[in-house]
């Protein structure tokens, strides 16, 4: 949620009378103009002065920007859809992610009149019977509803969370535009290799209907404040089921100083060393032993109380991991103390922090190339951001993917990072994370018994095996092949670089005489409209022409290019 702002616009898809061809419009141009953008990206000659990678990153956070405005002005659905798609490092470039990820939630607010007459047709009760209090001014309003500040008749202060009018009318029309394209991208000669766009889709359609569900979130809340009730440093806001709905959803009200205003804080002289420590063991504690985690933590859901408590707010979206065992973190451990690429990718699917699509070729050569030129840093100069941009930018455009529910814990982790840093410059989440992850190695889940060294030793026997098992059955598997490739079984592909070049020059050939032929007959048509006195016709056919003539020469340059 944010602070309501007076000055903000009134949006297409906010209107009464808003039809869904318009919308249909709206979002079609979005695409189309973003699909444009990267066809146009991709081109040398967009570039004035020749292209540089300078000018590529110029432009490429440019758009990055863009979409994230555009997403915004697109509303509710899409600001979602855009929060989702920073999770997706494989099908869109680092920039795009990070400007994804800071997308918020700046929306105008509905009037207090509409926001009573949702409570009241949920709940079955006038106003007045249900608070004794309820103020008509909202406190923040988000992209899906927005909190009004009340009283109940027995004096507790509460927020009532009313969702947007119209929100899942809009989810509908949305997401059936979204769904015809998703299915345009999936049968798309380029963008739809290796790519499954209806499946994101699917991804994206089913968060968005959870998280429109305030019962659902009061239920997150509810499982999230038991798995912090015996630690007094972190607080939640207790739900009040009696007025709660699918639309409605009515908790404590807990105020407390925004985490990122750090002159409040030193003002109310709270520790901030202290709070940047207890958000990052409190995301640890989530992660490792409860497997049950905030999966939003920007600033406006976190806040602190005068005692120094850290509250947590807004519970719609959240992430499940499955229990980490000690087994599989010393699989990972154990491969990255070997540098060894082929171990570090299997454990981390076995995690279920991984998803192979496709051949795991390039992504072994990334994770090798991580593991040779990173991993012997110093734990003080590593952070969870440079961590998470690398391994964005190995899986953009590859085939594989991480799952959203990693991709979530990574981008938390990041966010925490900076609230870390932002409290307390010497901040470092690695070494926080240290002792976590000691004990984990040494404790294991509860059905583990065991110290390190016996895991160790144990991992080093099951190696051993492994290797010995494969050098025994070298042999026969050789044999098979022999016997495959004399069957004709095996079929070997050989790709000759010089006929490639030679089928493409005679192609640009080809394709070079048409454009020749169709700026000769413009000019033409161009000479005899102008001896006719039919001067901008003429004009415009010559200028036709002129293009056709244009795209020849360029052509003509990529012929010899490939001689020279």
């Amino acid at each position: 949620m944010v602070s309501v702002l007076s000055s903000e616009p009134n949006y297409r898809w906010s209107r009464d009378n808003y039809s869904e061809l318009a919308r249909t419009i709206d979002i079609w141009r979005t695409v189309l103009t973003f699909s444009w953008m990267i066809w146009l990206d991709n081109k040398k000659w967009s570039y004035v002065g020749g292209k540089t990678e300078a000018k590529v990153k110029k432009r490429t956070r440019k758009r990055a920007i863009w979409l994230r405005e555009s997403m915004l002005q697109l509303g509710p659905t899409f600001i979602k859809v855009g929060q989702l798609l920073s999770t997706r490092a494989d099908i869109l470039p680092a920039e795009s992610v990070e400007e994804l990820s800071k997308l918020q939630d700046k929306v105008p607010a509905f009037t207090a009149a509409k926001a009573k007459q949702i409570i009241e047709s949920d709940l079955a009760k006038p106003i007045d019977r249900m608070f004794g209090y309820f103020d008509p001014i909202p406190l923040a309003a988000a992209s899906l509803g927005q909190v009004h500040k009340a009283q109940l008749h027995t004096g507790e202060e509460i927020v009532v969370k009313v969702q947007r009018p119209g929100l899942l009318k809009l989810f509908a029309i949305d997401l059936g535009i979204l769904k015809r394209i998703a299915q345009y991208f999936q049968n798309h000669p380029k963008y739809g290799r290796g790519r499954d766009w209806v499946g994101i889709y699917e991804e994206c359609s089913k968060i968005l209907y959870q998280e429109a569900d305030y019962l659902n979130e009061g239920r997150n809340a509810d499982i999230f404040r038991r798995n912090f009730r015996g630690d007094r440093r972190i607080m939640v806001p207790r739900v009040y089921w009696r007025y709660a709905s699918k639309r409605v959803l009515t908790l404590e009200y807990m105020p407390g100083i925004k985490v990122s205003n750090y002159e409040a804080l030193e003002a109310a002289g709270i520790d901030r060393k202290a709070i940047a420590r207890i958000g990052a063991e409190s995301y640890l504690e989530q992660l490792l032993n409860h497997g049950f985690f905030h999966a939003d933590p920007h600033p406006g859901n976190l806040a602190v109380t005068a005692k120094g408590e850290l509250i947590f707010y807004d519970f719609g979206m959240m992430g499940q991991i499955q229990s980490i065992t000690r087994e599989k973190l010393l699989r990972t451990f154990f491969g990255i103390a070997q540098k060894d690429a082929e171990v570090v990718i299997n454990s981390l699917i076995d995690l279920g922090a991984l998803e192979v699509t496709g051949d795991t070729g390039p992504l072994r050569r990334s994770v090798q190339y991580m593991l040779d030129n990173f991993m012997g840093q110093s734990m003080d100069k590593q952070s969870v951001a440079a961590i998470s941009d690398d391994l964005y930018d190995i899986a953009y455009d590859q085939p594989f993917r991480f799952p959203a529910t990693f991709t979530f814990v990574m981008r938390a982790l990041s966010t925490l990072e900076g609230l870390g840093k932002g409290l307390d410059p010497s901040f470092n989440f690695m070494e926080v994370a240290k002792p976590y992850a000691t004990n984990l190695m040494e404790n294991g889940s509860a059905k583990e018994s065991g110290n390190l060294s016996t895991a160790f030793f144990g991992e080093l026997g099951r190696q051993a095996t492994q290797v010995s098992s494969t050098a025994i059955a070298l042999p026969r598997r050789i044999d098979e092949t022999l016997s495959k490739l004399d069957r004709g079984d095996i079929r070997v592909r050989v790709k000759s670089q010089e006929t490639d070049r030679l089928l493409r020059r005679l192609s640009n050939v080809g394709i070079g005489a048409i454009y020749a032929l169709l700026g000769a007959t413009c000019f033409l048509c161009a000479t005899l409209l102008f001896i006719n006195g039919l001067q901008i016709p003429a004009l415009i056919t010559a200028i036709l022409a002129g293009i056709f003539v244009l795209i020849l020469l360029r052509l003509l340059s990529k012929i010899d290019r490939p001689e020279r």
